[in-house]
């Protein structure tokens, strides 16, 4: 079962809460073996769809444990100007370049890139180093017109204890 993890309705009060922390990367990756804050190994198998987002529940059939997706630190680079014209321009350098970005009010958000840094303090942008969750536009191609607070049905079973609101789930090893 996947979904936002506080709207997964019929989860008892008794099961086992696991956070998993994942990177943008991560989160688009919906297969292979990842850690919980709690060092509980955990193996997604999720069928192919839309990547994780923060807040999302993973729950397997038995609804034995939930798992809550997190944004993981990760090192960044913090993009501003006094000149938001300036700002604009390194936006659209960087999306021809097919770089992930972060936007927020006054200030560009994207992965820690030594050559993109110098790029940018060329133009003449302040650049801030930071180790922050980092929470990528999905991008033009990603699931249009798709909110992604909705929960899907399988039907199939899981192996392990972990828990997920996707078809099939984190799996403890």
């Amino acid at each position: 079962m996947r979904g936002q993890a506080p709207g997964l309705g019929g989860v008892a009060a008794d099961v086992p809460l696991l956070q998993l922390p994942l990177s943008a990367q991560e989160r688009t990756s919906l297969r292979g073996r990842r850690r919980s804050c709690c060092g509980r190994e955990l193996l997604l198998q999720l069928p192919r769809g839309s990547a994780l987002e923060p807040g999302e529940g993973l729950m397997p059939a038995d609804s034995s444990v939930l798992v809550v997706v997190e944004p993981a630190p990760e090192p960044l680079l913090v993009v501003r100007s006094p000149d938001p014209l300036v700002l604009l321009q390194a936006a659209y350098h960087l999306g021809n370049r097919h770089v992930s970005l972060e936007l927020r009010a006054g200030e560009l958000r994207l992965l820690e890139d030594g050559v993109l840094e110098e790029l940018m303090r060329q133009r003449g942008l302040l650049i801030e180093r930071q180790v922050a969750p980092f929470l990528p536009e999905p991008g033009a191609y990603a699931s249009a017109g798709q909110p992604h607070n909705h929960d899907h049905s399988h039907g199939q079973s899981h192996n392990y204890s972990q828990s997920h609101s996707r078809p099939e789930s984190p799996q403890p090893q």
